[in-house]
């Protein structure tokens, strides 16, 4: 398994993850649609928040960044967003 950690902190931070929150539904329909799709998790923090997303290999953890993007892109461009911080790796153990 491969997956992919994004950090946003910042200025519109906590907002995306307030939208997030009140669009889970439409993010879930968006995240489940990646390739080999494992799971997904968003984690509020003092400074706004993570996306985990955990796909079978890189292709899938890639394409869950572009769709990221552009979901952010078409829905909260008035947010002023930094890029998020990411860190991404092969899943070593994962526990359920």
């Amino acid at each position: 398994m491969h997956a992919v950690i994004r950090l946003y902190s910042g200025e519109g931070a906590r907002a995306l993850f307030d939208m997030l929150e009140a669009r889970k539904a439409e993010v879930e329909e968006v995240m489940r649609g990646v390739a080999d799709f494992r799971s997904y998790t968003l984690i509020r923090t003092a400074t706004g928040g993570a996306s985990v997303t955990c796909c079978e290999d890189k292709f899938g953890t890639d394409q869950s960044m572009k769709l990221a993007h552009k979901w952010i892109s078409e829905n909260a461009a008035n947010l002023n967003l930094a890029g998020p911080t990411i860190a991404e790796g092969e899943v070593i153990l994962a526990l359920g």
